[in-house]
């Protein structure tokens, strides 16, 4: 009896090893089989110093906003979390931003932060010719990726008619076996009216859907392509209608924020209501394409962390708890959520 006893807890011990191991292991695969792309913007990050050649005395320490090295670095250590908060058991491979005032703000959320360490990663970043020097830029890691190119693109009629306003980031990949198309955006604002930018969003709209058809017909429809970033807009506006246009009765592109915004969710809040400015669209290649990189619609994640939301004064709900409210200071994150979108590797479908 005490034999059998014995070999039964033998068995049991042998058993969760194999199961402890088996438990190890999965999260590694799941963790190796996808790749995560994370976009954010960050609301108003600029450093403490004077640049002369652009518009950030609202974030001065003798600013109306009274922006100092301790509110600075406290900002930069919030960002930090979520990022990692957004990943697995590492930062997501590609973290795109938006309102970001220069080079040197990424460099200290990557060193004075509780990321330093974790990534090993690089920048892309330029100064944007907009008036109050924000900028759109990312960082990607380099043991996951690789950066074939990048360039920023602008409408040539901005050019012409002296419009300065952000650039959309353009990034070819190399993953894997598989090549990836990412265009990070940050259109023109919907202060003043929403009509009063339409059309400059239009016209950018414009531009990516050719830059896209373009990568398409070289590819014969295969490319892996993805347009993300805040697009100052809804799902349902003119802008993302004119992206998303049929080609020949096909549809060559599609908004995975459509679903979560007509269930009421949404990355910012409008005197109580949830809107998806933030989005991710994708070519249907991506999507039902037979082999490469993939993703689905279930891939697709605001990441709505209690710690990011707060409580509406106004409305009933809770909005982004953001970094000020008006020029009052409360210390959040940002007024938009993250996105975050899975993308499954070649070799795992």
């Amino acid at each position: 009896m005490a034999s059998r006893f014995s070999r039964a807890l033998t068995h049991i011990f042998i058993a969760t090893i194999i199961l402890s191991f088996a438990f190890e292991l999965h999260p590694q695969e799941k963790e190796n089989e996808r790749l995560r792309m994370f976009f954010w913007n960050v609301e108003n990050l600029f450093d403490t110093d004077d640049d002369s050649m652009t518009d950030d005395n609202e974030f001065l320490p003798d600013g109306v906003r009274k922006w100092n090295e301790q509110k600075y670095i406290a900002k930069l250590k919030s960002l930090s979390k979520v990022i990692l908060a957004g990943g697995t058991s590492h930062p997501p491979e590609i973290a795109g931003f938006c309102e970001v005032e220069n080079r040197k703000v990424i460099e200290d959320l990557l060193s004075l932060t509780p990321l330093a360490g974790k990534y090993s990663c690089e920048i892309v970043h330029k100064d944007s010719d907009d008036p109050r020097g924000i900028d759109v830029c990312l960082i990607y890691s380099v043991k996951h990726l690789k950066l074939l190119k990048y360039s920023y693109l602008y409408p040539v009629s901005f050019y012409e008619k002296g419009i300065r306003t952000r650039e959309v980031l353009y990034t070819k990949w190399l993953v894997m076996n598989d090549t990836l198309h990412l265009f990070f955006n940050h259109w023109p604002s919907r202060r003043g009216g929403v009509l009063a930018t339409e059309n400059l969003r239009i016209i950018l709209a414009g531009m990516l859907r050719e830059k896209g058809d373009s990568i398409l017909r070289e590819t014969h429809g295969n490319a892996r392509i993805i347009f993300a970033g805040d697009f100052n807009c809804l799902p349902d506006g003119p802008e993302i209608s004119l992206l998303l246009a049929p080609e020949n009765g096909k549809q060559v592109y599609e908004n995975l924020c459509t679903g979560a915004y007509h269930k009421g969710k949404g990355t910012y809040r409008f005197k109580g209501i949830w809107e998806m400015p933030d989005q991710i669209i994708v070519s249907t290649a991506l999507v039902e394409g037979n082999s490469g990189i993939k993703t689905e619609k279930g891939l697709l994640k605001i990441l709505d962390l209690q710690s990011l939301l707060v409580k509406d004064p106004v409305y009933p709900g809770f909005r982004p708890f953001s970094t000020y409210s008006g020029y009052r200071y409360q210390g959040g994150f940002s007024d938009h959520l993250p996105i975050i979108l899975d993308l499954i590797l070649p070799g795992y479908h």
